[in-house]
């Protein structure tokens, strides 16, 4: 599509290395939601982390991008089918799906063609969730660095549509009747060079790089390992979670 924006194809190795994994309670929470575990639609699913941690609950999950690159690169499962077709026209059945998820991408999404597929292929009782996450914390001295980085070097490369998840979702559309949420986190051990490999994961670093010919993260390199400590030292890394759930009960004028 020539709409598709593909921000990620370029360094889908990275970032199938690189993006933190969600915690098992976020899918616990989603199991306990759906009337049935038939199947799950993990739209957008990138390197398919979300859709490895549905297969644990769901008899089949279809894990779909727009990106044949990172669908090459996505995790495989018995019980998982990948597809590459972008979101808002999925190759799936009418009335077959039990469960939508969304991670890191709504954002990226034509809302309203994208809700209509949903409903058409939602079963009467089906949920939707997307869900993004904020920006990684470890501690003050790390942040800073952190936030210099995102703000004054990236920032303005970020794409308009990255405002929604600074917003936490808190505006993103999303027309269906809401069932409150989970406060979740991500919470992972990573070293120095884990948390590099996050940095340049982000499309902003790789279109600074593409523009400038340049390499932005050697620009905060000595201030991120002064405040790092030992290189090879493991940090608790958060990110916090946030999530829009919804029921389809009622939608399509059923």
């Amino acid at each position: 599509m020539a709409d598709f924006k593909d921000l990620f194809s370029k360094q889908s190795k990275e970032y199938a290395a690189s993006r933190p994994t969600y915690p098992r309670a976020l899918f616990e929470f989603l199991a306990v939601l759906v009337g049935r575990r038939e199947l799950a639609w993990d739209c957008a699913t990138g390197n398919g982390q979300a859709a490895a941690l549905l297969a644990g609950y769901f008899k089949q999950v279809v894990a779909s991008d727009a990106s044949k690159k990172q669908i090459e690169n996505a995790r495989a499962g018995p019980n998982v089918r990948f597809a590459v077709f972008p979101a808002e026209k999925p190759d799936l059945a009418d009335n077959s799906v039990d469960l939508i998820t969304v991670a890191q991408a709504l954002h990226w999404f034509r809302f309203d063609d994208f809700y209509r597929e949903v409903r058409r292929v939602a079963r009467k009782d089906a949920v939707i969730a997307a869900w993004t996450y904020g920006l990684h914390s470890v501690s003050p001295e790390v942040d800073k660095v952190t936030q210099t980085f995102y703000k004054d070097i990236v920032g303005r490369y970020w794409p308009p549509e990255v405002r929604y998840v600074e917003n936490r979702y808190e505006n993103i559309p999303f027309p269906f009747p809401q069932v409150e949420t989970p406060d979740l986190k991500i919470e992972l051990e990573w070293d120095m060079q884990n948390l590099v490999g996050y940095l340049y994961s982000w499309s902003s670093t790789q279109k600074y790089i593409e523009e400038n010919k340049s390499d932005p993260v050697k620009m905060i390199y000595p201030e991120l390992e002064a405040a790092w400590g030992k290189e090879n030292a493991q940090r608790k890394v958060t990110w916090p979670i946030y999530m829009k759930a919804g029921r389809l009960w009622g939608e399509r004028g059923r």
